[in-house]
């Protein structure tokens, strides 16, 4: 009997596992400046932006708008997941001004997958003030976009002799 409570138990684990998500993309971004992962599940992330003094813009205390897209970025990235996904473009509204402490709540869900495309609506609060909201394209590359082979070598060589000429 305790054999098959074990196993049960093992069975429940592995399907506890199989279910996890783990952050796939993005793993080097200062989450001090971009937010914190709270939540993140297939397609969908909850994301917690505590201001800080870095992000005040002037002396009354107004965050950089930057910084806010920054976040929703980095949300938008994280709930598409894959390993090389990059922005390709955005549609983003300003909402509301943000201040100095505080707590911007974010949640980026994927809405429409396309091939390689994806687009990602994300929206922001500040208690149940929506301050941002955005359509965000994103494109998932076969390897990182900085190693990406644009043109071949063929081809840049024809360049480099166009302009010599």
């Amino acid at each position: 009997m305790s054999e098959e409570i074990e196993q049960d138990e093992t069975e429940l684990e592995e399907t506890v596992r199989e279910d996890e998500v783990y952050l796939q993309t993005h793993q080097e971004v200062n989450t001090d400046l971009s937010g914190e992962i709270i939540k993140l599940e297939r397609g969908y992330v909850e994301l917690r932006l505590t201001t800080t003094p870095d992000m005040i813009a002037d002396d009354v205390g107004l965050i950089h708008g930057g910084f806010i897209f920054s976040a929703a970025d980095y949300a938008a990235m994280a709930a598409v997941n894959e390993r090389n996904v990059v922005l390709v473009g955005s549609d983003c509204q300003f909402l509301s001004p943000v201040k100095f402490h505080d707590e911007v709540n974010i949640i980026a869900r994927v809405r429409h997958k396309e091939g390689r495309k994806r687009n990602v609506h994300v929206t922001a609060h500040v208690l149940d003030i929506k301050v941002f909201e955005g359509e965000f394209k994103t494109v998932v590359t076969d390897r990182h976009v900085l190693k990406l082979k644009l043109l071949d070598d063929e081809n840049k060589a024809k360049e480099i002799n166009l302009e010599e000429n």
